[in-house]
């Protein structure tokens, strides 16, 4: 791959998530490279039961106990069609390829509300007391048979005071939530390879 579209495309995928949060008062990235194409690690990205994994599955759990949620029942789902019921709303998708999604809460409650904005009035959102979350799935073919996997996540407080509540919460939330997402990158990369290799 040329020097020239990598740096385009590094261009183009900051560009993308700064239309949305250009100044994070959080910014995660997360990147795996993985041994399968593009095409397989999306779909492996989307379909994975994220709480399949049994850690995950515990680290919701305490959270939700340590701030007084209540249990719900849930059914075996795929990551994206999960997190669309939630009520996280899809701000740029090109199949195969890219999804970003974005929402606003306030997850310093053990039952979160995820509200949908659209995407053209996603930036300028501005009610108080919420936090504007947006994070993306990204595949990039680096050479054939091998994919550059990003996830990234940036979040922002819309006012001082959710920002203080949302500090508040990140400073011992953001140990379980990163672990998460080391945990899925790393379950989807085994499975992507997996099935690149034959399997079914």
């Amino acid at each position: 791959m040329s020097g020239f579209f990598v740096l385009w495309y590094l261009w183009r995928m900051v560009s993308a998530l700064e239309a949305f949060i250009p100044n994070p008062d959080v910014f995660e990235r997360f990147e795996k490279t993985t041994k399968a194409p593009a095409a397989v690690v999306m779909r492996t990205a989307y379909e994975i039961d994220m709480q399949s994994i049994w850690i995950i599955r515990a680290i919701i759990r305490t959270r939700k106990v340590l701030l007084g949620g209540t249990p719900d029942e849930r059914r075996p789902m795929g990551m994206v069609e999960e997190t669309r019921k939630l009520g996280w709303g899809t701000l740029v998708e090109e199949p195969g390829r890219l999804l970003i999604c974005g929402a606003v809460c306030q997850p310093w409650f053990g039952d979160v509300k995820f509200t949908a904005v659209p995407a053209a009035d996603f930036s300028a959102f501005a009610e108080p007391d919420q936090v504007k979350i947006i994070w993306s799935l990204e595949a990039n073919g680096s050479e054939p048979g091998v994919t550059k996997f990003v996830h990234e996540v940036r979040a922002v407080a819309t006012d001082d005071e959710a920002r203080r509540k949302f500090f508040r919460y990140w400073r011992w939330a953001r140990f379980g939530i990163v672990a998460i997402r080391w945990l899925l990158l790393a379950a989807i990369k085994r499975r992507a390879e997996w099935i690149a290799r034959g399997g079914s």
